[in-house]
């Protein structure tokens, strides 16, 4: 005679709902005791990727690291670091060494030394570093928060992007760029955006109201200017403090959304160029300014880099593109092929190959007869997401695109790709990271769940617990 156990609906709901959370918890788990060797930037590190040819010279990536609330994380440290053209990772400087719990911009100067930014909760630092024996040159020290770009002018005074420079007593923003007079320790010229923009711009004064994070001298006079924030790459005219020439419109997301260090080029034709990392449209894109109007000439990796931050033009007419949430540094031909790549885990910033001068310096594309846009191929996929692999945030993005709900997805998917790397622990990829997200969301509902199922013999266990206490 068989003998049946009686099961209760409630009683199946929890075993469904524990085999559930297990099995959401368990590629965490096994990434935790048996970490991978690919896929995830915490266990790829620093190593090459794709190398179809020798890279020109050695390449500098400026490391930016990830942190938590000001504190620096041993295991997503800021770094600088150079790769010889093979690939090889040459040396590796940790960005405690100058007190920098960020690095940003490094420049080559013409001495053969890097000019390296780096914040800490602080304030900014600037340093000269030897690229033999990476010893600091000098170094200067700023109460300037969170600065992204220093560059040093031919007088070698220091041209600065100073971002988040709120003023508290009058409730303003003062982000400004000025020129540093070293000689003098003295501010010698500034430009304050709230005086050439309207005060309503990017919905109005915040702590972080323009977050310019770049500035080039591109002539005698001229600045090219990035103010992420308003979605503008400018030329600022240093007499006249006009502003020449302005790409993008706030909010206007189908020309920029929050670039990255644009560079200036100027075309055979004398056209002048603006190549830039569109960080948040996950692209890099060059215009051309024809009769007074700038217009798309091309795009390369969208949808596929995650919120690149530097792009270079070579001498050789290839693109070096600074991938930063895919970790990687990658130096792409015109059609998108990939033909050196690097992998720089956590956050590279910015990328420079020595010899070709602190920003671009090639051909435009107009020069090379190249237009249109093109995606991005031949990645060693060391990494989640940079070869044919998808990302939790790409498999988001794709399943729900062409749909209704194509756009919520692609703004989840965006969001969702460029926070979650700053609290995901270092061993842990995307998908594992959603999964325990989701084991986590499903074990308070169901806590949730089943307080609300007992409520009643909650609320007299409390009842009796009171009573006890008032007779004892």
């Amino acid at each position: 005679m068989a003998l049946s156990l009686p099961l209760s609906r409630r009683t199946a709901a929890r075993v469904l709902v524990g085999l559930v959370v297990v099995g959401l918890f368990a590629p965490a788990a096994v990434q935790a005791f048996v970490p991978g060797d690919s896929g995830t930037p915490g266990t790829v590190g620093l190593e090459a990727g794709t190398i179809d040819s020798e890279a020109s010279n050695d390449t500098v990536v400026a490391i930016q690291g990830f942190h938590f609330q000001g504190q620096g994380s041993q295991k997503k440290p800021a770094r600088l670091v150079q790769v010889t053209p093979d690939g090889s990772t040459d040396w590796v400087y940790d960005g405690s060494n100058l007190n920098a719990r960020w690095f940003y911009d490094v420049d080559p100067l013409a001495n053969g030394n890097l000019l390296v930014v780096g914040t800490n909760a602080g304030g900014t630092v600037v340093a000269e570093l030897d690229r033999e024996t990476r010893e600091p040159v000098w170094t200067e020290r700023f109460d300037f928060k969170d600065t992204h770009d220093v560059e040093m002018l031919p007088s070698g005074n220091l041209l600065i992007a100073n971002m988040r420079n709120w003023n508290e007593e009058e409730q303003r923003s003062d982000d400004r760029i000025l020129v540093y007079n070293r000689s003098t320790e003295e501010i010698d010229w500034q430009w304050t955006f709230r005086n050439h923009y309207p005060n309503s711009t990017d919905g109005g004064f915040s702590e972080d109201w323009t977050h310019v994070n770049d500035v080039d001298r591109i002539a005698e006079g001229q600045y090219l200017v990035s103010p992420r924030n308003f979605d503008q790459a400018i030329v600022v005219n240093r007499s006249t403090k006009e502003i020449d020439y302005r790409l993008g419109e706030d909010d206007n997301h189908d020309i920029m959304n929050e670039q990255h260090n644009p560079d200036w080029l100027v075309s055979e034709d004398g056209n002048p160029t603006i190549l830039v990392a569109d960080s948040e449209n996950d692209r890099v894109v060059e215009y051309e300014r024809r009769d007074g109007e700038w217009v798309e000439v091309w795009e390369v990796g969208t949808g596929q880099l995650s919120w690149p931050r530097d792009a270079d033009r070579l001498p050789n007419g290839n693109t070096l593109i600074t991938d930063s949430l895919n970790h990687r540094v990658i130096e792409v031909t015109p059609q998108g092929e990939i033909v050196w790549e690097y992998y720089a885990t956590w956050g590279p910033y910015d990328a420079e190959r020595i010899g070709t001068g602190a920003e671009s310096n090639g051909p435009t594309m107009a020069d090379q007869g190249v237009s249109g846009s093109y995606q991005i191929y031949g990645s060693a996929g060391l990494i989640e997401g940079t070869g044919g692999s998808l990302t939790f945030a790409g498999a988001v993005q794709n399943t729900f695109a062409g749909t209704p709900l194509g756009a919520p997805a692609q703004e989840f998917a965006t969001r969702w790709a460029h926070v979650t790397p700053w609290i995901r622990p270092a061993w842990m990829g995307s998908w594992a990271f959603a999964g325990a997200l989701a084991g986590t969301i499903l074990l308070f509902g169901w806590a949730f769940g089943e307080a609300f199922a007992e409520r009643d013999s909650i609320r007299r266990g409390m009842q009796k617990a009171a009573r006890d206490i008032r007779a004892r």
